[in-house]
């Protein structure tokens, strides 16, 4: 295969994705170890360009403020991977979803610079949440472009053209993936709103917030049995191996939550009432050991990818009529 060969868009975003996926793990530790603010100027770091920072400092600093620094390193990484990706999709891609999609990569990844920006000159937990929201959506996004610019993305069928399920269960599938996406976004909307919890907030609220949290896992993990069973109904191994993959990431998820809570805010006392009640917070969320910092950072990163894997999901499904467009890449200018 030459060069001139490669369809540019699928490559520019796989590497986007990888880039990005890296950067929210930083973007997890970071808030795990509340690091937000250990370089107190941007886009400055110390008074130093951002990307002229002595590597020394840097790499033998301080853990917060080689979490900070290297999490805005790899934000600006994002950015021009992005400013690529449009670039290559704007040549060899025909297909408006893909553009549309494409531009909004660039646009979101700018808010959310502009986002961790104004969280460190404002000090502010709230841009803080709003931040965290917006990440997950630009990965999404990322995998989604990803997905549709690669071959053999079209939602599976028989040789003979049909839907490989019997007509009352062809929207079962695409109808659950979809809703998938939706609430497992939701549902890293809500973590976040954990995660960035103030000194102030009253006991009331942060019952509200858990129990919608709580509520939300119990939603994400019945469409993904859903989704698994629709799936195996079909005979495209893609659908079916994608569905597997999201059943068991979320499995793996709720022992995850679990140990996260504990890791946060301990045992709950339930002997005294419920958990809910025995539960109030306290501050920001800080985890105090490795174990506990690893157990909370990977239940953030595991949401991050049971969203990518649901995006791919949908889009393999047909949740979306845009989807139909990915089995073969119409190229605009490519060269054999």
């Amino acid at each position: 295969m030459s060069i001139r060969s490669i369809h540019w868009p699928h490559a520019v975003a796989c590497l986007l994705v990888a880039v990005t996926a890296v950067l929210l793990c930083f973007g997890a530790l970071v808030t795990t170890f509340d690091a937000a603010m250990a370089v107190p100027d941007w886009p400055a770091t110390y008074g130093h360009n951002m990307f002229l920072f002595p590597l020394s400092e840097w790499l033998h600093g301080p853990w917060d403020l080689f979490l900070e620094h290297g999490h805005r390193l790899l934000g600006a990484a994002a950015g021009m991977v992005a400013l690529v990706l449009a670039a290559a999709t704007f040549l060899q891609e025909r297909r408006r979803i893909v553009r549309w999609l494409v531009v909004a990569a660039v646009a979101l990844v700018i808010v959310q610079g502009l986002l961790g920006g104004a969280r460190v000159l404002l000090d502010d937990r709230t841009i803080a949440k709003v931040h965290a929201c917006t990440g997950p959506l630009f990965f999404a996004v990322a995998v989604a472009i990803a997905t549709l610019t690669a071959s053999g993305s079209k939602p599976s069928r028989r040789s003979d053209g049909e839907p490989a399920v019997r007509a009352g269960d062809a929207n079962v599938l695409p109808a659950a993936s979809a809703c998938l996406v939706a609430a497992s976004y939701i549902q890293l909307v809500a973590g976040a709103q954990l995660r960035h919890l103030d000194a102030s907030l009253d006991p009331q609220t942060f019952r509200q917030i858990v129990v919608v949290h709580l509520v939300g896992a119990a939603v994400v993990a019945v469409l993904s049995a859903v989704s698994a069973a629709a799936a195996w109904r079909r005979p495209g191994p893609a659908q079916r191996g994608w569905a597997t993959v999201v059943f068991l990431l979320i499995a793996c998820q709720v022992l995850l939550g679990g140990a996260a809570w504990v890791a946060n805010w301990g045992v709950p006392a339930v002997a005294q009432g419920t958990m809910l009640d025995a539960i109030a917070p306290t501050g920001p969320v800080v985890a105090r050991s490795l174990q506990g910092s690893v157990v909370v950072t990977l239940h953030v990163v595991l949401g991050m990818a049971i969203l990518a894997a649901s995006v791919v999901l949908a889009i393999r499904a047909g949740a979306a009529p845009f989807a139909l467009e990915a089995a073969k890449p119409q190229r605009a200018g490519a060269v054999a």
